[in-house]
């Protein structure tokens, strides 16, 4: 027997695997303000570029041993015997330009950094401090990009990021929580209303 649409249920991408269920039930769309943890985000979502989340979430682990913890200060200071090292190692993707991107990433996360004292600050002020809730009635009403997505990311070229196209910075604006677009259906979402 099917479940009528608006019974509660956790959003469908998720439901792949139990790292995407765990993903999604204590990560996803909770606001973060971490500034490690956004650029682990912001560095995983660029190396999904062409790729898919499961994919990814499944090197992770692996992502967070070759970049010392997504620790931005070692990564900003890495060089070529270090990116040799990246691109020979199976854990990650090895793709030349994701792998150079993170160390570009890194110094340019420093410098916003610098600029507006921490990276949450700089980020959480395209939304004046308050997450974005959307409650979208299906994966179908998800945008690939907004025109808020199309803003930041044009500010974080401008800041000289690189993998931080409009479709990349909206799937990281969900991630770390600045936009909400768990299912309107999603106990997460009712969690995170509470």
């Amino acid at each position: 027997m099917n479940e009528p649409d608006n019974a509660p249920h956790r959003c469908d991408w998720a439901e792949g695997s139990d790292a995407m269920r765990a993903y999604h039930d204590d990560e996803w769309g909770r606001p973060s303000r971490d500034d490690r943890h956004l650029f682990e985000m912001l560095i995983l979502e660029g190396a999904q570029a062409g790729l898919s989340w499961a994919t990814i979430l499944g090197k992770r682990e692996n992502y967070r041993r070759a970049l010392d913890g997504f620790d931005p200060e070692q990564v900003a200071r890495y060089g070529d015997a270090k990116l040799a090292a990246l691109l020979a190692d199976p854990g990650i993707v090895r793709n030349r330009l994701k792998v150079a991107a993170t160390v570009r990433n890194a110094q340019a996360f420093l410098t916003a950094r610098q600029e507006h004292g921490s990276f949450a600050s700089y980020l959480w002020a395209w939304v004046d401090g308050t997450p974005l809730v959307n409650r979208p009635r299906s994966v179908a009403d998800l945008p690939a990009r907004t025109e808020l997505s199309d803003r930041v990311s044009k500010d974080l070229k401008r800041r000289d990021f690189t993998f931080v196209g409009s479709t990349i910075t909206y799937s990281f604006l969900q991630a770390v929580g600045v936009v909400n677009d768990h299912l309107a259906c999603c106990p997460v979402l009712a969690e995170l209303s509470d």
